[in-house]
């Protein structure tokens, strides 16, 4: 009977334990589920089939030339992928052996490794029981963000578990679909190493300044060391703890045989030795396109995304190939010739300042509190404000109290102490530069150099800024004449005139002056007047034309600023331009009456290297064929007209093979900007030169013309181009006409003595000040 009960009490156990399994199996997978299905929005969210068959990470976009140069990424994480086949294998081996020894024996979890979390818990120490997968799901799946989260992951040590069951789960699903070499591969583009350097590519690049293959083993040593916690064990931050972990990195090595004891002591006695660099999005050649191009790739996303119906491309995070137009060899010269020349141009600033500050009113007296005013709209200040309120001697004696800082100069960054006023004095003295080059025939941007030093100087002068163009607008009233009945042989009489016209309902009178304040008399063709950039016939022109013509056709040709149908518009006082839009404006010429929009993208590709995208060149007629031939023709004048004000030119080699170049100089008034616009068979350039605010700039036209500012720029950059035989320009006539020209337009005119300008009138002109004083700040 005993036995019996005691049997009963066996049965009754067994039973009892069996339904407690039973009842905590059904439970776990219960919980399981509902972690995975985010049961009543209490766990969060996890990711779909098709993330799990198809898991990608933020990728950076990476942007090539047109000749196949990366010259920059745009990114959130600075991550770009690499195949298995390109990584060191003691890197692989190092991890395995630190982060998952039993790696290719289990299955996704590690329980060994979870019954050692237990054991050392309970000992009071911590340990890490996740495996390379688990930790590969949590970086793929972002599983610990935010988002991820549901009503439940706010508690603690729920939310812990939380998590983990999701890394399990996805671990699991991630061993069931991909080989071993595959989950490493993606572990290892994926993991952040410190540095914004995500992935074992750009970590690479960052820390050592080699590829992921061609680490050394205290190299792999080290960035295994980093993946758990970058920034405790950053080699650049923390070297000490670097070096503790890049050793014990050794020692596990040792300890699994991946290297020899006394091979695991030589490397631990070796110091780290980096090559640091962190990858910065606007690094290398071409630093302000590339804030053009991310504007219009933006712009695309947005576009694609919409049509879609979701976020299907991200700039920063789809690691798109982005195809420019730029020519990285023409650029490096673009660059080179603006450098050149500003510094010697900054030289000359210098001396003709000398003694005194560059920024003056119409009158060429010193603007009072210039500084003070222009520090009011800095960031610096701003912050301050916000944190004084009303107390301006706070806010003034932190304005003048020096700091170290390192500044920008001709000579190279220049460590120093300067107040916040006395940096801003500093940078207020530079002139600044925008050049941009562009194939009429397609729009394709060739050149983009956006000012003088993208680190210093973000504003782009290219596309970004707008200012008057001064005598380069100009060619637009003779544009709007010839299209409209006039040919390059009409006569108008260099003489004082008298307009009369009417502003708001009131009569208004304008008597335009040549710069000069003489009036030849001459009976000028106009390419002759407008070779010699004649103030008196083009004002003339103008009003037989009409200034809202003018307007017009301006438009017409692609300049997208509003303009005011004025008298003086022809002088470039109706409205301010970009460069950007000047040179697409001139290549109407060339391009025989077609506008091109300037075009900076060929093709986007995905992050596997399937075009997404392709780009045409987009043309509209605009002007006949005739008009656009003898517009190129009137700006040959600048070159062959007596008293052209494109003969500087002449200084440079670029008259071979009979070569020709029409362009345009452009001064406006007190010399606050000067502008070149040149054209040849090829190519239209465009270049801006002149202060940060316009009331800094030369005073005499000795110095501040647009022939003496902007002009040696495209000379300089023409003459290196057409060195470089490999890029195929080569020097020759603008092609002869396609279609029959109706119009007189060879009418020579005879050599004589000429003044040359390309300004509009000032109110007085300076004398030339002594270029032999010594250089300035």
């Amino acid at each position: 009977m005993a036995e019996k009960q005691q049997r009963s009490i066996y049965q009754k156990s067994v039973n009892f334990l069996w339904r407690g399994f039973l009842v905590g199996l059904a439970f776990l997978i219960i919980y399981v589920v509902f972690v995975s299905v985010n049961f009543l929005y209490l766990f969060g969210s996890s990711p779909g089939l098709e993330k799990l068959e198809n898991p990608s990470s933020e990728i950076a976009s990476e942007l090539y030339t047109a000749d196949g140069l990366l010259i920059g990424k745009y990114f959130t994480e600075n991550r770009s992928p690499v195949p298995y086949a390109k990584i060191s294998p003691i890197l692989i081996k190092a991890l395995v052996a630190t982060e998952d020894v039993r790696f290719y024996q289990h299955s996704g979890i590690d329980p060994q490794a979870l019954g050692s979390v237990f054991y050392f818990t309970l000992r009071g120490e911590k340990r890490g029981g996740s495996t390379i997968t688990q930790q590969l799901a949590k970086n793929l799946y972002k599983t610990r963000t935010d988002d991820s989260q549901g009503a439940l992951g706010h508690i603690p040590v729920l939310n812990t578990l939380i998590s983990k069951t999701k890394e399990w789960t996805l671990a699991v699903q991630l061993e069931r679909n991909y080989t071993k070499e595959e989950i490493l591969t993606m572990y290892l583009n994926t993991v952040d190493f410190g540095s914004n350097s995500y992935g074992i590519k750009v970590a690479a690049k960052t820390f050592f300044s080699t590829s992921p293959d061609s680490l050394k083993p205290e190299e792999a040593a080290m960035m295994v060391g980093l993946v758990n916690a970058p920034s405790r064990y950053s080699p650049k931050f923390n070297p000490k703890n670097a070096l503790a972990k890049r050793n014990f990195v050794i020692d596990k090595m040792a300890k699994y045989r991946i290297v020899t004891k006394a091979a695991a002591d030589s490397l631990k006695a070796l110091p780290i030795t980096l090559k640091y660099k962190v990858e910065k999005h606007y690094e290398g050649p071409a630093t302000y396109f590339k804030g053009a191009v991310n504007d219009f790739v933006k712009k695309w996303c947005e576009e694609e995304n919409k049509k879609a119906g979701y976020e299907k491309y991200d700039i920063y995070t789809s690691g798109l190939k982005i195809y420019t137009t730029i020519d990285s060899r023409m650029q490096a010269l673009a660059e080179a010739a603006v450098e050149e020349k500003m510094r010697d141009l900054q030289k000359k600033f210098y001396r003709h300042w000398k003694g005194k500050n560059p920024w003056t009113d119409e009158k060429h007296n010193e603007i009072p509190n210039f500084i003070q005013t222009i520090a009011q709209r800095t960031e610096y200040y701003h912050k301050l404000k916000k944190l004084y309120g009303n107390d301006q001697a706070k806010i003034n004696k932190l304005m003048n109290t020096p700091r170290k800082m390192t500044v920008f100069t001709w000579q190279g960054e220049k460590d120093t102490t300067l107040s916040p006023l006395d940096s801003l004095r500093h940078y207020k003295h530079f002139l600044h530069a925008g050049m941009m080059t562009m194939d009429p025939f397609t729009g394709q941007i060739k050149t983009w150099v956006g000012g003088i030093n993208f680190k210093y100087f973000k504003y782009d002068h290219v596309r970004q800024a707008k200012r008057q163009a001064g005598s380069t607008f100009k060619p637009f009233v003779y544009l709007t004449a010839l299209d409209n009945g006039y040919s390059p042989c009409d006569r108008i009489r260099d003489q004082r005139i008298t307009i009369k016209y009417v502003e708001n309902g009131k009569p208004m009178e304008w008597q335009p002056d040549n710069v000069t304040r003489s009036y030849t008399g001459i009976n000028m063709t106009l390419r002759q007047a407008m070779a010699r950039s004649v103030n008196s016939v083009t004002a003339q022109l103008t009003e037989q034309v009409g200034w809202d013509k003018v307007a017009q056709y301006a438009h017409k040709l692609g300049i997208t600023t509003p303009l005011q149908a004025v008298p003086s518009i022809g002088l470039g006082s109706g409205g301010d331009v970009s460069v950007y839009d000047m040179v697409s404006a001139y290549a109407t010429f060339v391009n025989n009456g077609f506008r091109s929009d300037p075009m900076f993208v060929t093709r986007i590709e995905d992050r596997n290297g399937n075009v997404i995208h392709q780009f045409s060149p987009k043309q509209k007629k605009v002007i006949s064929e005739e008009t656009a031939f003898l517009m190129v023709h009137m700006l040959k004048g600048g070159m062959e007209e007596p008293g052209g004000t494109s003969q500087a030119l002449w200084e440079y080699d670029l008259w071979k093979n009979g070569n020709e170049i029409g362009g345009k100089t452009g001064t406006t008034s007190n010399y606050s900007d000067g502008w070149y616009m040149g054209i040849t068979r090829d190519l239209v350039s465009g270049v801006w030169v002149g202060g940060e605010d316009r009331s800094i700039h030369f005073r005499t036209s000795s110095t501040g013309e647009g022939s003496k500012t902007a002009l040696p720029i495209y000379g300089l950059f023409m003459e290196k181009l057409y060195k470089e035989k490999e890029l195929g320009y080569k020097m020759g006539r603008f092609p002869k006409p396609t279609v029959k020209i109706r119009k007189d337009y060879y009418c020579p005119t005879p050599r004589y003595s000429a003044p040359k300008t390309d300004s509009v009138s000032t109110d007085q002109l300076l004398e030339k000040l002594n270029d032999s004083l010594p250089e300035g700040i």
